[in-house]
């Protein structure tokens, strides 16, 4: 990386709940926190697969990592990415959506450096070919660089109703070369209908919006001025407060920030600003966005069955089982045994206060469970 360029700082958006994940995500537990693939955390796998964009060296590239998250979630955080420093971590003192705290980043990178880059990433998402994701946002860091707020667009392998589309000026022909170029946005449309996205996936023009923002810090707090007033009023309180030292600039985020507007970076900056540009990205994107999505990803057996070590399956095909129960170093033949028989295409989840059992074409449905224990008054299950 030419280190010649203004630097390149990463914020990971780490505040979401992950309701669809239940009962191995709950409120102080989230999505992002869990090692849903196995290994490391998802945010932790996140955060080093983008630390060669930041700096040549990993330790350098810790110091342009920013992770935004909510009080409730700040110690598990840090135990999942220890390497952070503690002042990289932006803390909202209430949820705000994504603006909020995409302009509130953006406005402390500018007060060193409003040239440098920003490049802003969910920290839940499972990416399969690391080496050519880089590829992608290295062009989108470049586009940025230019001038224009980008973002990434992935290109849809089936017609896909839980996600937004972006709908770009030559997204067939980018996206069928291995060369990654940034193209005109023509505009953003919501989560459609099956037969909508049955068209965008034949037209070849529509990208699905994976929430990834890329742009100068500068250009960031320029489109909030021009397009979000109240909100750039806000970041500017915070940002005369951060003058006078830090105990001052803690002081007005706790005061300024939970009355900033709840709106997100799309509906906010995105779908407004002109020059926008979008680079087709095709590089093993999942947002791992329920347990079905957790199954396609995990290694399975000969019969399509993901399973614990030690897990008895007899005339069982395409099931996910999940086991956390076990805990890091038990021999298999010290944890409870579990056993499916004659079932298949289910999702059974284990935790030591819960158990889930759901087919796995109803696992978006999940949350379902969360609001009724709600409704309940069993929020220490949540």
């Amino acid at each position: 990386m030419n280190e010649t360029h203004p630097p390149v700082h990463v914020l990971i958006l780490a505040g979401g709940a992950g309701t669809r994940f239940w009962p191995a995500s709950r409120a102080a537990r989230p999505k992002q926190l869990l090692p849903l693939l196995g290994g490391e955390p998802l945010i932790a796998a996140t955060a080093r697969r983008v630390l060669p964009l930041c700096a040549r060296e990993a330790s350098a590239g810790w110091e342009r990592l920013w992770v935004a998250t909510g009080r409730r979630l700040v110690a598990p955080t840090r135990a999942a990415l220890p390497e952070v420093p503690e002042r990289r971590l932006l803390v909202e003192p209430a949820p705000r959506n994504t603006a909020p705290c995409i302009g509130w980043a953006a406005a402390t990178v500018a007060r060193d450096d409003p040239e440098a880059v920003l490049v802003v990433l969910p920290s839940d998402h499972h990416i399969a070919d690391v080496p050519r994701f880089l590829e992608v946002l290295r062009a989108a860091v470049a586009s940025a660089r230019g001038g224009a707020i980008t973002t990434i667009g992935i290109r849809p392998t089936h017609p896909e109703t839980g996600f937004g589309y972006i709908e770009a000026e030559e997204a067939e022909e980018a996206t069928g070369a291995r060369g990654a170029s940034p193209q005109r946005v023509l505009r953003f449309v919501e989560k459609p209908s099956r037969e909508r996205a049955e068209e965008f996936l034949a037209s070849g023009r529509f990208l699905w919006n994976a929430g990834m923002f890329i742009f100068r810090a500068g250009d960031m707090t320029a489109a909030i001025r021009a397009h979000l007033p109240a909100l750039a009023e806000g970041l500017d309180e915070i940002d005369r407060a951060a003058a006078l030292g830090a105990e001052a600039e803690a002081e007005a985020v706790e005061r300024v920030f939970p009355r900033l507007p709840a709106i997100s970076i799309d509906h906010g900056v995105m779908e407004r600003v002109s020059g926008l540009a979008v680079v087709p990205g095709d590089f093993g994107w999942s947002d791992v966005g329920s347990w079905q999505s957790a199954w396609e990803l995990a290694d399975k057996d000969a019969r399509g069955n993901s399973a614990p070590e030690g897990s008895v399956l007899i005339d069982a095909r395409d099931n996910h089982v999940v086991d956390l129960r076990a805990r890091p170093g038990d021999a298999p033949g010290a944890r409870r045994v579990i056993a499916l028989l004659g079932v298949e295409g289910l999702v059974v989840v284990e935790t030591d206060d819960a158990l889930l059992i759901v087919p796995r074409d109803r696992s978006q449905d999940v949350k379902l469970v969360v609001d009724a224990l709600k409704a309940e008054g069993r929020d220490r299950l949540t």
